[in-house]
């Protein structure tokens, strides 16, 4: 199975790191703090930890933070995200008023990051998921947790996608990385629904 780094520690992170560890994968942790990197892969047979800046593992690198925070990670690795697979996972709400996105009507947080690092292969995923249904495999009590992936690069879909059921959970190609706005505004409204508590932190929208 495919070595991945997540970048960040918080409940996505840990989360992604986990499923990753089910499936067999060799998984790297790092984060501004070592003490939280550690933390994850303390409880992850094999994983190891570090901070952002310390050289990155895996052909599969995950952006589990929050959308205001890439720009300074993608600035610190720069060329050395060339050729690897990019997970943005982001969701760029507006949190001052948490009632729109913050990127173009005809734009996406994916979109940026491939324009930053033309020579990475940048997938959108995760961003429609809790942290809570991808550790327990299910949306509510009965519905298996997709993890929809857009992307343009096939390949790095289908390398993904491995990892994603290796862990226990279904994927599902979404199309191009055109859909990642598209799956922005389901993160959004999904997320939008939690704060109000219309729906869960443990539950939320399920593909049938």
């Amino acid at each position: 199975m495919a070595d991945i780094t997540i970048i960040g520690a918080g409940n996505m992170g840990g989360a992604i790191a986990g499923l990753a560890a089910a499936g067999g994968s060799s998984v790297q942790v790092l984060a501004r703090s070592l003490e939280a990197a550690s933390a994850v892969a303390g409880s992850l047979e094999g994983a190891s930890a570090g901070t952002v800046g310390d050289a990155i593992a895996g052909e599969i690198v995950v952006l589990a933070l929050p959308y205001p925070a890439v720009a300074e990670v993608l600035g610190a690795y720069a060329d050395q995200l060339d050729g690897k697979v990019v997970v943005d996972i982001t969701n760029p709400l507006d949190f001052s008023t948490f009632d729109s996105l913050v990127v173009a009507p005809d734009a996406s947080a994916a979109a940026e990051i491939a324009a930053a690092v033309p020579g990475a292969r940048v997938l959108k995923a995760f961003n429609t998921n809790f942290a809570g249904t991808l550790a327990t495999g299910s949306v509510g009590e009965a519905q298996p947790t997709t993890v929809l992936i857009a992307g343009d690069d096939t390949a790095a879909k289908e390398a993904l996608a491995a990892i994603v059921t290796a862990g226990g959970l279904r994927a599902v190609d979404a199309g191009s990385l055109r859909r990642a706005r598209e799956a922005e505004a389901l993160g959004f409204l999904q997320l939008t629904l939690a704060a109000q508590e219309k729906t869960s932190w443990g539950a939320g929208f399920a593909l049938i």
